[in-house]
């Protein structure tokens, strides 16, 4: 029936075009952004989980800035142990060159042990960096107890870590400064258990720091007036404070080694992050592009069609001439 009032077939027509259009809308949007989906109307869960991961994401990259600064932090006081253990086993040597040495000898080879003394204060302070200096500390300014003395441990951020139950936590890698500190300019007179590697006063016989008196340290050692006996003890002392420097050197060789570790993990969890949501929200270009093609000429189809219904009350105009 031709009817002037209804036309089916424009109406299909009609219908089917704004369908192809809506649908070439849709590919064209995620080509020009290369997501499928780009906010929470086109898939609410995939697009909650993938705003999740990307805000972990910017976390992790953050925790990967602070890895950066740790690992040069640690770089730097471990650069300085070096140094200080090479200068430490210099005094040794002079020591044991002092051993049946005269008096004027003496003189000199103090002049030279002093220098050296100099220089591991002069390594230990310059071990700075972005403020922060684990060798030379003030455990009194750290933690302002006066009876503590014990230099606060270093932390440096190492993960960002989320539950399956959405909760956040971090972690950290710990360095101990007390354990590797060689001054400590808050340490209590008399403390020396809590005073730095090198300043301690150690018992020749044990090499352990004590506070007993006529004990010897690195840092303050003479060798000027001193007997045979007692630069024995004194190169004793030097050999222990020698043994703990290496094993301080290995404290911080062995965190420059997993913040090294960490720092790569890291990195590649960002990447498997990234590939993550790509899988997510990405567009396959391959397929959008195809498909543009084909719903473009869908549309030019869907145009002819509704040109051609519409003709047909034009035809009904015929039956009247």
């Amino acid at each position: 029936m031709a009817s002037i009032m209804t036309n089916p077939s424009a109406m299909t027509a009609l219908q089917t075009l704004k369908s192809v259009s809506k649908n070439l809308e849709t590919t064209q949007s995620r080509i020009s952004t290369g997501l499928r989906v780009g906010e929470a109307a086109d898939n609410a869960a995939y697009w909650s989980i993938a705003t999740t991961m990307r805000s972990d994401n910017k976390a992790l990259s953050t925790v990967q800035d602070a890895l950066g600064l740790g690992a040069s932090r640690v770089d730097v006081a471990y650069t300085a142990l070096s140094s200080v253990v090479e200068v430490a086993d210099e005094i040794k040597q002079k020591v044991l060159a002092a051993i049946g040495a005269s008096d004027s000898d003496k003189d000199k080879i103090q002049t030279e042990i002093q220098s050296l003394q100099n220089q591991l204060r002069f390594i230990a302070d310059a071990a700075t960096f972005s403020g922060a200096n684990w060798l030379s500390v003030n455990s009194l300014a750290a933690n302002g107890d006066p009876a503590d003395g014990e230099a606060a441990d270093a932390k440096i951020v190492s993960a960002f870590n989320r539950s399956t139950t959405g909760a956040i936590t971090l972690g950290t890698i710990d360095i101990s400064v007390q354990s590797i500190k060689l001054y400590d300019a808050g340490a209590a007179a008399g403390d020396e258990v809590n005073r730095g590697l090198l300043e301690g006063l150690r018992d020749p016989a044990t090499g352990l720091r004590d506070d007993t008196d006529g004990l010897y340290s690195v840092a303050s050692l003479s060798v000027i007036g001193a007997s045979d006996a007692e630069l024995e003890a004194m190169l004793d002392v030097v050999d222990a404070t020698l043994a703990d420097l290496t094993d301080a050197a290995t404290t911080i060789g062995a965190a420059k080694k997993r913040v090294a570790l960490q720092q790569e993990f890291t990195q590649s969890l960002i990447d498997s992050i990234d590939r993550g949501i790509g899988q997510l929200v990405d567009a396959d270009m391959n397929y959008e592009s195809t498909r543009l093609q084909a719903l473009q000429v869908q549309q030019q189809l869907g145009i002819e069609a509704l040109s051609i219904a519409n003709s047909n009350a034009q035809n009904i105009l015929a039956l009247f001439r």
